[in-house]
């Protein structure tokens, strides 16, 4: 499991199309067939322990939560941060309070 925290103060300001007060910050770019989609865990919710069928990127957008793999040890994560595991990498998700995260599934994911 990778770790990566994504913010505005690591975004590049937009200068073109006449911007004003605008960021970006690239995530990926892919070149293959890319699931992207929303998970919601409520409060005390569990994505049970799974292997990843492809890599999987969670970007959590709202909320804090918890990952581990199978060593059960819990990382805590929060708005701004993500997780990435590679294929066949098991891992278990929740949250105490509910989350809400972007969830990106693709055969290969480069993170930039």
């Amino acid at each position: 499991m990778q770790r990566f925290h994504f913010s505005q103060d690591l975004a590049n300001q937009i200068h073109s199309y006449e911007s004003i007060n605008a960021f970006y910050l690239k995530i990926m770019k892919t070149a293959v067939l890319t699931n992207v989609g929303f998970i919601y865990i409520e409060p005390n919710g569990v994505v049970g322990m799974h292997e990843a069928p492809v890599p999987q990127l969670m970007i959590v957008i709202q909320g804090e939560g918890w990952v581990c793999g199978e060593d059960g040890k819990r990382v805590d994560i929060a708005t701004g941060d993500g997780v990435l595991w590679q294929q066949g990498q098991a891992h278990e998700s929740g949250s105490t309070t509910g989350l809400t995260a972007l969830v990106i599934q693709a055969e290969q994911i480069n993170l930039t």
